[in-house]
């Protein structure tokens, strides 16, 4: 979501609607399913009633994150009442969700010019930062966690927990495999994609480095809409 503003005091409400941890939950949950999510999906995600979950989806379509509308399950008709479902909105707000790490980016960047080394190239340079602060973010998780020898499927969990943080809104797509669904970077991605998304590329490279993650890989895998590299079995 971008900046907007048709609607006064409209971000206020959004971000009341998503200061409660059930329905930030339940937000999240519908944002990664990539379809219409029913009321008994997303209250079974965070473990409440169908009623109290219809309450609470209700707020964040009143608050216009999401859309509702009924629509029989799979596209199938089946006797009785029609499910409601839920989808994210497209909305143009002041708040950014899933959350952007320009900050992260421009840091990246500055470090690069600060320390481009005789022979190497603005992007190379850009590159090895982004790696550097990716081995970062992975030796810390290790230090702060002492996990031992790390699995595949640990590796995954770990990263899933550390990247959520930083905006990747990452989704087990299979046991092996965790897809990044957004592009922290993002809208600069669009502007220059071959350098930001080496910069990613590398920054996630690093941190299952750092992770000594070894059983796990980054890999360039671009999907329209989510980010460009996937973290997967190696």
């Amino acid at each position: 979501m971008s900046t907007g503003g048709d609607t006064p005091g409209f971000p206020f409400a959004t971000v009341a609607a998503l200061d409660d941890d059930l329905r930030r939950g339940m937000y999240e949950f519908i944002r990664r399913s990539r379809r219409p999510v029913t009321r008994d999906e997303a209250a079974a995600e965070v473990g409440i009633s169908r009623k109290l979950a219809a309450f609470h989806l209700d707020k964040l379509v009143g608050a216009g994150l999401l859309t509702a509308r009924f629509e029989p399950v799979g596209g199938i008709r089946k006797v009785g009442r029609t499910p409601k479902v839920y989808e994210p909105a497209e909305v143009d707000i002041r708040v950014s969700i899933p959350p952007r790490r320009h900050d992260l980016l421009a840091e990246i960047l500055l470090e690069a010019v600060r320390t481009e080394g005789e022979g190497e190239t603005a992007r190379q340079a850009a590159v090895r930062t982004a790696r550097e602060r990716g081995h970062e973010l992975g030796a810390a998780d290790r230090e702060r966690l002492r996990p031992g020898k790390l699995g595949a499927e640990r590796a995954l969990t770990q990263a899933e927990t550390t990247l959520a943080r930083y905006g990747f809104e990452p989704a087990r797509r299979s046991p092996g495999c965790v897809r990044l669904l957004n592009c922290p970077f993002h809208p600069q991605a669009a502007h220059s994609p071959e350098l930001v998304c080496g910069i990613n590329h590398a920054f996630l490279e690093g941190f299952l480095a750092g992770l000594h993650a070894t059983a796990v890989e980054a890999t360039l895998a671009p999907q329209p809409g989510e980010c460009c590299v996937q973290l997967q079995r190696t």
